[in-house]
C-alpha cells in the first residue's frame, strides 16, 4: 500500500508490524486477514470514537469477508477500571468468544489498555490488534504491549505485558481529534525526543506547531519518529527491566498529578506529562545535573505549543507536596521503598536514579505549588 511506513517490532516469533498512514482504517480487513487464526474479530471501542470510526472499520472487516461483533463502552479515563474490564469480559464470555478469537482496540490509550488487558487474561490469552484514533496512542501506548487498568492506588497498577499482532496507525483518523487531545498526545512525542534524540527535539521546536495543527507530513514524521524510536525500546527491553524504564520521563511526577485529581477531564494524561517533562527537567537542574538552561528551554517549548507547564493550570485546585509524593510512593518504579525518578543532564540525556532526596523533591513542588 503506498504512502505507509511499516515498522517491525523485533520480539522473534512475536514480532509484530507498526503501520502508519492515511487510510489504514478502510484497509483493516485486507491488513489484519492474513494474521488471524479464525475469520472472528470482536472490536472494542467507546462511544466517542464508535460514532465517529466504528461503521467504516465494520465495513472494511466485511468487505475481507472478517464476522464482528462491537463492543462500545463509556468514553472516558474512568471506564479503565475494574467494573469496565469486568463487564467487556462478561460480555466477551457471553458472546462465546473462542481461544482463535481476535480482539480489536479501536480507540485512544483507555481502550487500547483495556482491551489489551482483557485479551490478555480472557481464557488465558487471545490476540488483539490496536488501531489507534488518538494521536498519544499512535506514538505511545499502542506500541509494546504495556495493557491494564486503573486503580484508587494508582495509575496502571493492575495489567500485563501482552503484545498485539498488529498496529494499525491511520493518521487519517486524527482530523477528528479536538485540539486539547491533539496537544496531550504531543507531549508523548516531547518526550520522546527529550529522551536521547536532541536532534528530534531541535526539529521539533521549529515544526510542533505544525504537528499539533496535524499538517500531514509534519504529523507523519512525528508519528514515524516516535513509534520507530519506541519499538527499537521494546524490542531491547520488552519487561522494562532497564532501558525501557526512561519512557517514563515525566511520568512519575505525571501520574501523582493523575492519581489526585483523579482520572477524568480536568487533567488529561498527555497534559500531566508536559508539567511532569518540565518538573523532570526542572529538578534535574536543582540537583546541579543539567544546565538550568535545558531546563528553560523544555518549559519554553512545552509553553510554545499550548500545553501546560506547571500546577497553576487547574486554578482553584489546592495543592500538597506531601500529597503528590504519597502518590509517587505506589509507582510501579518504586523498589526497596525508593522512588526512582528519570532525570536528564541535558536535552537527549535522560537517565534512572534511585538516589533523589525527597526532600529535594518536596522543595521543588512547593515552588511549583506557590508559582
Amino acid at each position: 500500500m503506498s504512502g505507509v511506513e511499516r515498522l517491525e517490532v523485533a520480539l522473534g516469533d512475536r514480532r509484530y508490524e507498526i503501520l502508519v498512514g492515511e487510510g489504514l482504517l478502510g484497509t483493516a480487513g485486507q491488513q489484519m486477514a492474513p494474521l488471524l487464526r479464525r475469520p472472528q474479530v470482536m472490536v472494542v471501542t467507546d462511544e466517542t470514537v464508535a460514532a465517529l470510526h466504528l461503521d467504516e472499520l465494520l465495513r472494511a472487516l466485511a468487505a475481507a469477508e472478517i464476522a464482528a461483533e462491537s463492543f462500545v463502552v463509556p468514553s472516558g479515563e474512568a471506564t479503565k477500571d475494574f467494573a469496565h474490564l469486568s463487564g467487556l469480559i462478561e460480555r466477551l464470555l457471553a458472546a462465546k468468544v473462542e481461544r482463535r478469537t481476535t480482539l480489536v482496540a479501536l480507540g485512544g490509550g483507555v481502550i487500547g489498555d483495556l482491551t489489551g488487558f482483557a485479551a490478555a487474561v480472557t481464557l488465558r490469552g487471545l490476540d488483539f490488534v490496536q488501531i489507534p484514533t488518538t494521536l498519544l496512542a499512535q506514538v505511545d501506548s499502542s506500541v509494546g504491549g504495556k495493557t491494564g487498568i486503573n486503580t484508587p492506588q494508582g495509575k496502571n497498577l493492575v495489567g500485563a505485558f501482552h503484545q498485539p499482532r498488529l498496529v494499525l496507525a491511520d493518521s487519517g483518523v486524527l482530523d477528528s481529534l479536538p485540539r486539547r487531545e491533539m496537544l496531550a498526545g504531543y507531549a508523548e512525542v516531547a518526550k520522546t525526543a527529550l529522551i536521547d534524540d536532541p536532534g528530534f527535539f531541535g526539529w521539533l521546536e521549529g515544526h510542533g506547531m505544525a504537528v499539533v495543527e496535524g499538517e500531514p507530513e509534519p504529523l507523519r514524521r512525528a508519528v514515524v519518529q516516535a513509534c520507530a524510536a519506541k519499538a527499537r525500546v521494546v524490542a531491547a527491553d520488552e519487561r522494562e527491566a532497564g532501558q525501557r524504564a526512561l519512557l517514563n520521563l515525566g511520568h512519575t511526577f505525571g501520574h501523582a498529578l493523575e492519581a489526585e485529581v483523579g482520572y477524568g477531564d480536568e487533567l488529561l494524561h498527555g497534559e500531566a506529562v508536559a508539567i511532569g517533562l518540565v518538573l523532570a527537567f526542572e529538578l534535574s537542574a536543582r540537583l546541579g545535573l543539567c544546565p538550568a538552561a535545558e531546563a528553560a528551554r523544555v518549559r519554553r517549548h512545552i509553553a510554545a505549543v499550548g500545553l501546560p507547564t506547571g500546577l497553576d493550570s487547574l486554578p482553584g485546585r489546592r495543592w500538597s507536596a506531601e500529597a503528590l509524593i504519597e502518590h509517587m510512593s505506589r509507582d510501579k518504579k518504586v523498589r526497596d521503598g525508593r522512588i526512582t525518578f528519570v532525570l536528564a543532564r541535558g536535552i537527549g540525556q535522560a537517565f534512572l536514579t534511585d538516589e533523589v532526596a525527597l526532600e529535594e523533591v518536596a522543595a521543588l513542588l512547593d515552588t511549583a505549588i506557590a508559582a
